[in-house]
């Protein structure tokens, strides 16, 4: 088990600076999201050979690794040019893990084009089946990468993405055929995965055990219950994925459940503390979470090992 820090709140610091206060807080070491340094959003990564060496002599100095590297590519754009663009930039990426030392990045199924651009395509360009066709096309060139560089890819279904719940983005994986691409697990978005429905979250963890590599833990309220107004947006009929990245226990995650479901299917891999809500507060957040998650961890590790 390797349990991360996604710095996301603690990104007006440096790389080194990072390093040092991951370390401070308990972490293993550094789930790196999106940040305009590094790996920038949707664009050619900006990870200059000399800003990989800094980075990589803070994480030695510090005890640390980079546990993931998470790329947010268009890999799943109907537009060509787009698409090939995103697996050029997602090839350069998978250099700079290499060259980190990370052998897992993790990444969404994708939204398929850029907003601007799907304004003014034609009608019936920018579908669920054009996004998902677009995919496997970038899939499928990427994954012999994958398996030679001996990196993992764990992919996750996110809301508004062409695949937003757990099926069937567990059976995607699957067809994927490769042991480099597995699956991601991310906590806030339990109750898209499973339609509101919190009673199949055992379930959903059990049967994506066999593929499943990462899970990200944060809280977050059910948008589905009370009649759909836990969350109110104006206009009401609007198209949106309303969640929350919230410290344990703020939200209705049910964190027995999802524990104790990943100790008895004997879940060995990357636990990822991923909070957005509190950076006002943002390192008592991340002390509180690592504590949290290493409680939580050990606690149904003693239960499986008493069993």
């Amino acid at each position: 088990m390797k349990l991360a820090l996604d710095p996301y709140m603690h990104r007006h610091l440096s790389l080194p600076e990072i390093c040092r206060l991951t370390a401070e807080l308990g972490y293993d070491g550094v789930e790196l999201s999106p940040r305009a340094d590094f790996l920038d959003w949707w664009v050619m990564p900006r990870a200059t050979p000399e800003r990989r060496a800094e980075f990589k002599k803070a994480l030695k100095d510090h005890g640390l690794e980079l546990i993931t590297l998470q790329p947010m590519y268009r890999w799943a754009s109907p537009v060509e040019e787009e698409r090939q663009m995103a697996v050029r930039y997602w090839k350069r990426a998978i250099e700079v893990a290499v060259d980190m030392g990370c052998d897992t990045m993790v990444s969404e199924f994708g939204r398929g084009t850029s907003p601007e651009r799907s304004r003014t395509l034609p009608l019936g360009t920018d579908t669920r089946e054009t996004k998902e066709a677009a995919w496997w096309r970038s899939i499928e060139e990427l994954t012999p990468i994958f398996e030679k560089e001996g990196v993992i890819l764990s992919v996750e279904p996110h809301p508004e993405d062409w695949v937003e719940t757990f099926h069937p983005a567990f059976d995607i994986i699957r067809m994927v055929g490769s042991k480099n691409v597995r699956m991601s697990y991310i906590a806030p978005h339990t109750f898209y995965y499973c339609s509101g429905d919190a009673s199949k979250m055992a379930t959903t963890l059990r049967e994506a055990a066999p593929i499943l590599h990462h899970v990200r833990v944060a809280d977050t309220f059910n948008p589905f219950v009370s009649s759909g107004n836990r969350y109110i947006a104006n206009p009401p009929d609007a198209s949106i994925r309303v969640h929350q990245h919230l410290d344990i226990g703020q939200g209705e995650i049910d964190w027995e459940t999802f524990f104790k479901t990943l100790g008895e299917v004997k879940f060995d891999g990357i636990y990822s503390s991923c909070v957005f809500a509190w950076e006002d507060r943002a390192e008592e957040s991340s002390r509180f979470m690592c504590k949290e998650i290493r409680r939580y961890v050990e606690k149904y590790a003693r239960a499986g090992a008493a069993a």
